[in-house]
């Protein structure tokens, strides 16, 4: 079902489906997962700027620990299906991939592209992950394995951008 498809009634009537479709961005008419993402930047901002590295950790596995919850149940108010206005696993991957980003706005960038790259390309086993793990796990796992892939790519690069 395309997210036009959705009556707003749905996401903004009950908090949980207004979290599952990122605060409405999952609404959106075309590529809901990438405007979806693009929340996850003043998210990214906001937990970055108030909490330690371990801090950051432990809030995104909060909101990963959460987005099991949510997807999951409103992926099952919507007939099971991993609906593609269902977006907080993006943000949340996103922050993974941002977990091992410096400071900066060409790092916010550089980790939205990584992260897009990744959930798009679905290398191994990204893709083995989403076609074979279903319900909120399985929406939730893909994407965080691709910030994780992100993750790394941002760790390897931060050094080398360095010198």
């Amino acid at each position: 079902m395309p997210p036009h498809h959705v009556p707003p009634a749905f996401v903004f009537g009950n908090p949980v489906h207004l979290v599952a479709f990122g605060f409405g961005s999952g609404l959106a008419p075309f590529a809901p997962g990438t405007v979806g993402t693009l929340v996850g930047i003043p998210i990214y901002w906001l937990i970055h700027a108030h909490l330690s590295a371990p801090g950051y950790g432990v809030v995104t596995g909060l909101l990963f620990a959460l987005g099991i919850w949510v997807c999951g149940r409103t992926s099952a108010a919507l007939g099971g299906a991993d609906h593609s206005g269902i977006v907080w696993d993006e943000i949340v991957g996103y922050l993974i991939t941002m977990s091992a980003a410096p400071a900066g706005m060409g790092w916010v960038v550089t980790g939205f592209v990584l992260f897009w790259i990744f959930d798009i390309m679905k290398p191994w086993p990204i893709g083995l992950v989403d076609r074979r793990v279903h319900g909120g796990m399985g929406i939730m796992l893909d994407d965080a394995l691709a910030g994780a892939y992100g993750a790394i790519i941002m760790a390897m690069a931060a050094p080398l951008m360095a010198r």
